[in-house]
């Protein structure tokens, strides 16, 4: 018996016969609708429509509570000071039952001072030596020249101990659970990232350095940069330099026509630059966390051009930026208004052919649940299946996790229910925590220090030019999939129904990317363990959004890409890591040479919409709905 036939015993009990009936909490009289458990027959969360309750201590007390907490979340951008409270008091009671753990911190301590004094002697008596810069040349804040000469060096050494410490501290007492014990890591680097010595002027040599030269200039431009950037945040402005990212401008300009429209997305329909295409159309859906041109940004690095001129008939769903009157919108929603009723248009334009469906980040997980529910209709639709940077595991989803747990997720529900959403600063907020040290202090050196602004490039604006996410859709979300991984363990609902990731028999093109600290790649790997289809896997050089928007040509760019059929033995992604061949380029030849295998030929390209069959151009890519901030 090998592992994936352990693996599908092991989940095959809750999708067979009917499934086990959801635990049903009876509504308290007088609660508003929007704190009652959600069943909506879709994954689980909580229901956004408000009830007319009866006026009552319970209602005002709950208001009060809901009310607090939504105020308090906009001090803090959505992080629960409950889930931080019950974190640190797990690990410090553990470590105060522990002696032996104090004890060996307090030697490591002495230890790391002891090697600082000696440090200190050494680069003292003699500067420049190999040993002066070892611990330095690991991170990239203190590579520069001026970060060897004395104080500097002595800077540097002192806070890289001391933040060794803190990771040692956080991380090894014994009885905390995993999720605490990350957190307080995560918190712990936050702290030291925030007092590092490349962050304060005069503990940076190479903006003392500056500062001189320029007779204090930068510092003052730097402030200026500081005002200006604090005036634009305020107004809901983008940065500075990212106006010239103009969707249908600059960026997403690609020929094309809006051919559908409703209430959460717009159908875009590429026109065609060959004389014949592809018989299957593709169908792209991208994440609503973002706007849709990240795969349509300018020429050179444009997806959604690379595969026209290849002779592909590209269709792509642009989602609404949701406001407050969307709160309502849930997963099933997404499902059926998007990826279900753009299948319908597509297969109305392109009749009698099966399509091409690609997903990216959470486009390509709402794919895969989509998919799955097609594949237990028999619904056979999709051709193939090609998943960008996308999870359909979340036990392995990384970072992210650190901001969901039960107390994280009700502060969060009861902020989002304030406000219709989760606004798009408090949702940017997360990511860049996340690499705090590239994306918030980098900049702060750069931008306010040494007075440079960062030059802007076209996906640094699409990055700025961020989105909303709805209450319903993103409850259910975060529970279903995040916290409870509903969709791997065979308990996700769709219209009362279970679903499997092993009904689905297309095949599949998955893409991680190797620094991706959103949908980490191990993650995206465990589609292999998840389905019993063949699947082409590709691990590329880069992050989450450079990795995927890695067009031909770009330097330093290679792949590792293997195929496995569906009878294959699972493979651990360490072995396969370690096993697999490697390819110098980008993917994107790899990934459309095995579209066109798969495809049954090349014929006359379908028309721009079906005006007989309803039809009607809407207006030119990239539409309305991209320009809604």
């Amino acid at each position: 018996m090998n592992d994936k036939t352990i693996r599908s015993a092991r989940r095959a009990s809750p999708v067979q016969g009917e499934p086990p009936p959801e635990p049903q909490i009876p509504a308290e009289p007088g609660v508003p609708a929007h704190t009652q458990p959600l069943t909506t027959g879709e994954g689980t969360g909580f229901a956004t429509k408000r009830v007319a309750p009866r006026i009552g201590p319970v209602l005002r007390a709950t208001e009060l509570d809901r009310q607090l907490h939504a105020w308090i979340g906009r001090l803090t951008g959505g992080v629960a000071p409950t889930a931080l409270a019950l974190a640190y008091f797990d690990w410090i009671t553990h470590l105060a039952t522990q002696p032996g753990k104090q004890q060996e911190l307090a030697h490591n301590a002495a230890r790391k001072v002891g090697h600082l004094v000696k440090f200190t002697t050494d680069c003292a008596l003699r500067p420049g030596h190999e040993g002066c810069a070892e611990l330095r040349q690991s991170d990239t804040r203190f590579r520069a020249e001026g970060w060897m000469a004395w104080p500097f060096n002595i800077y540097a050494e002192a806070f890289l101990l001391g933040e060794q410490w803190w990771q040692q501290a956080t991380t090894t007492v014994q009885g905390v659970s995993q999720h605490h014990r990350d957190l307080l890591a995560f918190i712990a680097r936050q702290l030291t990232d925030t007092c590092s010595p490349s962050n304060f002027p005069w503990t940076n040599p190479e903006v003392l350095k500056t500062t001189v030269t320029l007779g204090g200039a930068n510092l003052a431009q730097g402030a200026a940069h500081a005002a200006q950037d604090a005036i634009r945040y305020l107004a809901g402005e983008k940065p500075v330099g990212a106006d010239q990212y103009k969707p249908g401008k600059t960026v997403a300009v690609t020929p094309g026509k809006v051919i559908h429209r409703n209430r959460l997305m717009e159908l875009i329909q590429y026109s065609p630059q060959t004389d014949q295409v592809y018989a299957e159309p593709l169908l792209i859906v991208p994440a609503w966390i973002m706007k849709y041109y990240i795969l349509d940004l300018s020429p050179n690095n444009s997806v959604v051009r690379y595969l026209v001129e290849k002779g592909h008939t590209v269709f792509m769903i642009s989602w609404i930026n949701p406001g407050k009157e969307e709160s309502e919108f849930g997963m099933s929603d997404y499902r059926e208004m998007g990826i279900m009723e753009a299948l319908q248009v597509v297969n109305t334009v392109v009749p009698g052919r099966p399509v091409h469906a690609v997903g990216y980040c959470l486009g390509g997980t709402l794919l895969s649940l989509a998919a799955a529910n097609m594949a237990r209709s028999n619904d056979h639709r999709l051709s193939t299946i090609s998943l960008l940077a996308a999870q359909i595991d979340f036990e392995e989803a990384g970072e992210l996790l650190l901001f969901i747990d039960e107390a994280q997720l009700s502060f969060l529900e009861n902020m989002m229910s304030e406000q219709g959403y989760l606004d798009k600063n408090q949702l940017s907020a997360a990511f860049n925590l996340l690499r705090s040290k590239d994306l918030i202090w980098s900049r702060v050196v750069d931008e306010y220090l040494e007075g440079e602004r960062q030059p802007m490039f076209d996906l640094m604006a699409w990055s700025a030019d961020s989105t909303r996410l709805p209450f319903r859709m993103h409850s259910e979300y975060l529970r279903s999939l995040f916290l409870n991984n509903d969709l791997a363990e065979g308990r996700y609902m769709v219209n009362g129904e279970g679903i499997a990731l092993t009904d689905i028999r297309a095949s599949i093109f998955a893409v991680g990317t190797e620094k991706d600290h959103i949908a980490p790649w191990r993650s995206v790997y465990k589609v292999h363990l998840y389905t019993d289809t063949d699947v082409t896997f590709v691990l590329t050089t880069g992050g989450h959004n450079a990795g995927i928007i890695s067009e031909p040509g770009r330097a330093r760019r290679s792949y590792q890409m293997t195929h496995h059929d569906a009878q294959h033995r699972y493979l651990h992604s360490g072995h396969w890591q370690d096993t697999a061949p490697r390819y110098e380029g980008s993917w994107w030849p790899a990934w459309e040479k095995w579209l066109a295998d798969r495809s049954s030929g090349k014929v006359v390209p379908p028309a721009m919409g079906a005006p007989g069959r309803g039809i009607h151009s809407l207006g030119e890519a990239p539409g309305r709905y991209v320009h809604r901030d």
